[in-house]
């Protein structure tokens, strides 16, 4: 087993950022949260943002020339060519390099190109010692075990909590007055925008509240955006006393803020591996209306993904519920005791790979 002290740890991910018009770093908010966690344990961490695939080999050049090896490189989402790993695997020996899935098998229909890569990863990891398949949803794990017979990490995202005081402040039903709601994350299908809508509207009725519902903004890298938000206005427009607000994609501080301004979050995601705005809401003390898909979140806050009535109570009695932000507290903080776990396991050279005959033990 590698002592924790000879451990370093080096986590990439994409920065879309650096292409123009795109500005999601979601990855890079995923790794930073990870990286804190990790260091406040004792494990060197750093955090790489690559804007191509050769950027990794110059930096781990670079780091060479200066003494330094990482004992882990990991690559968050299928995006390196395998080509790339495999010739990295063989110029870098001593280091063990994985490829992280950041999202359940539905979501992957998105990428077909990073299927391709998962298949091409497990067939590379059966061939050299140096390079793992990884995903952060043990139901990714548990699929690819089940459906190829291979291996696969797992290693979860983890939430760096910081001065946790936000869960006392006052909610919606102590104080009155507008009651905001937010809809946030990338505009796509799959996170089922037009339910939470529906659902909002729902609770402006029932509550009889005057009411505004955020939604994300500014992030135009898909052809179905201008599609949904289209149908967002046609289901919310001349409903009065309710009113859809804009939230102009920006960096992740000033997005925390605009979450701990909203008195509950609606994110019923048909297919999620973490949610990371969920996370967020926790951080503010802001509770959230969650899908089966986001398992780490507390029983209450999860509603059938297709049932909007159920949503909209889900969310009345989050608002009612004094107990809401800290039991989301809670499961949070449970989710990362276990996480830690599992990214030890991993780092210190024992089997950190998915067994089905343990799914639910901890770790």
């Amino acid at each position: 087993m590698t002592p924790k002290s000879d451990l370093r740890v080096l986590l990439c991910y994409k920065n879309f950022g650096a292409h123009v018009g795109v500005s999601h770093i979601g990855l890079g908010v995923a790794a930073m949260n990870t990286s804190k966690m990790l260091t406040s344990i004792g494990v060197r961490t750093e955090v790489l943002p690559l804007k191509d695939q050769h950027d990794l080999r110059k930096h781990l050049n670079l780091s060479k020339s200066k003494g330094i090896t990482y004992t882990h490189v990991n690559v968050s989402a299928p995006w390196i060519a395998t080509e790339v790993f495999s010739q990295l695997c063989a110029m870098f020996p001593q280091t063990i390099f994985n490829m992280t899935c950041h999202s359940n098998v539905g979501f992957l229909q998105a990428d077909s190109r990073g299927i391709e890569l998962l298949r091409e990863g497990l067939g590379l990891e059966s061939g050299v010692y140096n390079f793992h398949v990884a995903a952060n949803s043990e139901r990714l794990c548990e699929f690819v075990h089940s459906a190829y017979g291979d291996p696969c990490l797992y290693l979860p995202n983890l939430y760096y909590l910081d001065h946790m005081d936000r869960y006392m402040r006052p909610g919606w039903s102590q104080t009155g007055g507008v009651l905001r709601i937010g809809i946030f994350g990338a505009t796509r299908s799959l996170k089922n925008i037009l339910t939470a809508v529906g659902a909002a509207i729902i609770m402006h009725r029932q509550l009889k509240a005057q009411t505004e519902i955020w939604i994300s903004t500014g992030r135009e890298d898909s052809g179905e955006v201008g599609r949904i938000l289209r149908a967002v206005k046609a289901l919310a427009s001349d409903l009065p006393g309710l009113e859809v607000k804009s939230a102009p994609w920006c960096s992740w501080s000033s997005f925390r803020k605009i979450v701990g301004s909203m008195h509950l979050l609606i994110q019923n995601s048909y297919t999620e591996s973490f949610n990371m705005v969920t996370a967020d809401g926790v951080h503010e003390g802001v509770p959230s209306v969650v899908s089966e898909a986001i398992q780490w979140a507390p029983r209450e806050w999860r509603a059938d993904v297709d049932d909007v009535d159920a949503v909209a109570r889900a969310g009345i009695s989050l608002l009612y519920d004094p107990r809401a932000s800290l039991n989301g507290l809670t499961a949070l903080r449970k989710h990362n005791h276990d996480g830690v776990k599992a990214w030890m396991r991993y780092l210190c050279g024992r089997s950190g790979h998915f067994d089905p005959l343990s799914l639910g033990e901890t770790v």
